[in-house]
């Protein structure tokens, strides 16, 4: 009888399945099996993802992939708007770091805002990186900072140029399995080159045209680091579309707005145009910033097949 192992996925390519077994690393063929081992799984645009803990049988060459294990989470989004299947960007995670650029390319709080949502509904545990802060002024930091505060969520301030808050960064990833998001040019691999000097990632130039990134990571993979660390770097992806969320639960993912809609004038709200929302009256009185609250709605507008169609593609520049 041929021996199995359980690994961690920490790459996949198209053709072949990078695992890490008994601390070494091996290509196996996922089994055709796999795509249709259940329903859920026939949903997803790919049923093995970085951070799978994985079956792989060593008897054969290459080596086969079995099977999944159970998932205690997993960081997904909407393949496409062509493509409604679940794309699993990450698995078995003990926190999203969502890093976003304040300068080269501008932050986008509506990327932001989307992930911080994504990680209410998936019951992830987040923290907002605010990176390049060596080309802002504290003003402008402090607004962005003060922002995702109140929801709270967690808020670092970095910078891999001058090394502000890369100690801090250090602190949270260690000990940890961390999956890293952010735009094109955020600057995750600057960051991680910081944290570990030697590991030597492709950085991008940012375009002086656009002034957006250019993609230097073009697939998930788990990288373990040498203080104790183990981080799933992902490419920037153009639109980030939350998996598998009710219309009717949309507004249940900004946490804040929780403080304030047990005084809407209707118990099921949606917040949008309804009367004596007091959701929308916070917004107009500056108690809920008002990124915050149009990120919400373009979800909703979106949610109910009003919002644009816009193409995304991974492996190329993104849109802000």
């Amino acid at each position: 009888m041929s021996a199995t192992k359980t690994g961690v996925v920490v790459r996949t390519d198209a053709k072949f399945v990078h695992v890490e077994v008994d601390g070494a690393m091996l290509q196996a063929a996922p089994r055709g099996t796999l795509y249709g081992q259940d329903d859920a799984r026939r949903e997803q645009k790919n049923p093995v993802a970085v951070g799978d803990e994985v079956v792989v049988e060593m008897g054969t060459t290459p080596a086969g992939l079995e099977r999944v294990l159970p998932r205690r989470n997993t960081l997904s989004r909407i393949a496409s708007s062509h493509d409604p299947r679940e794309q699993v960007l990450a698995a078995n995670v003990d926190q999203v770091v969502v890093v976003g650029s304040l300068k080269k390319p501008k932050f986008s709080s509506n990327r932001t805002d989307r992930i911080l949502a994504t990680c209410v509904w998936q019951h992830l545990a987040p923290v907002v990186v605010l990176n390049k802060i060596d080309l802002v002024d504290a003003e402008e930091l402090d607004a962005i900072q003060a922002t995702y505060e109140q929801i709270p969520v967690q808020v670092l301030a970095t910078s891999a140029v001058d090394g502000r808050g890369i100690e801090e960064l250090r602190k949270l990833l260690r000990g940890r399995t961390s999956v890293l998001y952010g735009a094109s040019g955020a600057g995750k691999s600057s960051l991680l080159n910081a944290l570990q000097p030697g590991l030597r990632l492709k950085v991008g130039k940012i375009s002086k045209f656009w002034d957006q990134g250019k993609h230097t990571t073009t697939h998930s993979q788990l990288l373990r680091l040498d203080f104790g660390a183990a981080v799933i770097d992902t490419p920037g992806i153009r639109v980030f579309r939350p998996y598998g969320v009710p219309l009717a639960n949309l507004r249940d993912l900004f946490p804040e707005f929780q403080r304030h809609s047990p005084r809407c004038k209707f118990p099921d709200c949606s917040h949008d145009h309804e009367p004596d929302c007091a959701v929308f009256d916070a917004v107009e009185d500056g108690d809920i910033p008002a990124s915050r609250y149009a990120s919400f709605v373009e979800m909703l507008d979106e949610a109910r097949g009003a919002g644009p169609e816009v193409e995304e593609v991974e492996g190329e520049p993104t849109d802000e």
